[in-house]
């Protein structure tokens, strides 16, 4: 079995003797399932044209596997959805979205015996303009909170109610709502929305937090905008989201769709992207890419 394991060279800390310290756990978990493999180290900046090198120019099966959190996992997944070569997932980020949805293990000598052991199986991906992303994409002010949020946890270890409630503050002075419209399902939605949230399939709500998926392959975007406007608004929506009271018909509305559109008067618009925010200038196109994606899962999935 040809293996090949690209660790993301930029990711968390990059002393070296961190670095060296995740080649040797990598190697450990490989070898305890039974196989080598050649690993390679990647800046972050060149895993999707690494990879898609790599499946293109192999003479034989290979797995590409992709170590580190869902930034790494997307500009892997970028470069082999639409390809035969599968994907392996191993989990070293905080998050790891991706893997959890898809049932993949946390625990690096599970999932590298998921990769060893498993089979290919094909997932949907998502993609912006020519740009495939793995987990969701957004605008304005949701998503912001959340990850501020979650830095402020991760960071500085606050409970949740409270990093939530601050990186609310922060994220209300800035307010950055978008003036928009809508293409979805034949219809045309004109709104100034606090926020966009598009996903690669289906997520749960649950308060202010976006969940968890059931499936990655139902072949659909998830599309969900809010309803309040306005600062009033969004701190009404804020708090019965911090109660756990929000409900989809008042609060928020959600629609499912293959493909999207959305234009802006804005000549860009500041747009998160599986973590990773970027510049986009409308319009910005969504549409999903059934089953394009063959990823290793565990033999007893599905």
């Amino acid at each position: 079995m040809n293996i090949i394991v690209l660790l993301n060279a930029s990711a968390g800390n990059s002393a070296a003797k961190d670095s060296r310290a995740d080649e040797l756990a990598i190697h450990a978990a490989f070898a305890a399932a039974g196989v080598m493999v050649d690993l390679r180290q990647v800046p972050g900046k060149e895993l999707t044209s690494t990879a898609r090198k790599i499946s293109s120019e192999s003479h034989g099966p290979c797995t590409i596997v992709a170590a580190g959190g869902d930034g790494t996992q997307s500009a892997v997944a970028a470069a082999l959805a639409g390809s035969l070569t599968p994907m392996g997932v191993l989990p070293m980020g905080t998050l790891n979205h991706f893997a959890k949805d898809l049932g993949i293990p946390l625990d690096l000598h599970a999932a590298a015996r998921a990769i060893v052991k498993g089979r290919p199986h094909p997932v949907d991906v998502a993609q912006l303009n020519n740009r495939v992303f793995v987990n969701n994409s957004s605008i304005g002010l949701y998503p912001h909170v959340v990850r501020h949020r979650d830095q402020l946890c991760q960071r500085l270890g606050h409970g949740k109610w409270y990093a939530m409630l601050v990186a609310f503050i922060v994220m209300f002075r800035r307010f950055p709502v978008v003036n928009i419209r809508m293409s979805v399902n034949d219809e045309d939605l004109v709104t100034t929305a606090p926020f966009v949230f598009i996903g690669n399939n289906e997520y749960s709500i649950d308060g202010m937090e976006i969940g968890q998926r059931d499936s990655l392959e139902n072949g659909t975007l998830s599309l969900y905008f809010a309803n309040r406007t306005g600062r009033l608004g969004m701190l009404r929506l804020a708090l019965r989201a911090l109660i756990g009271r929000l409900r989809q018909d008042r609060d928020f509305e959600a629609k499912r769709a293959t493909e999207l559109w959305i234009e802006s008067p804005k000549r860009e618009l500041s747009v998160a992207i599986d973590g990773e925010v970027i510049r986009v200038a409308p319009p910005l196109h969504y549409r999903i890419l059934p089953k394009s994606l063959m990823v290793m899962l565990p033999a007893d999935s599905h």
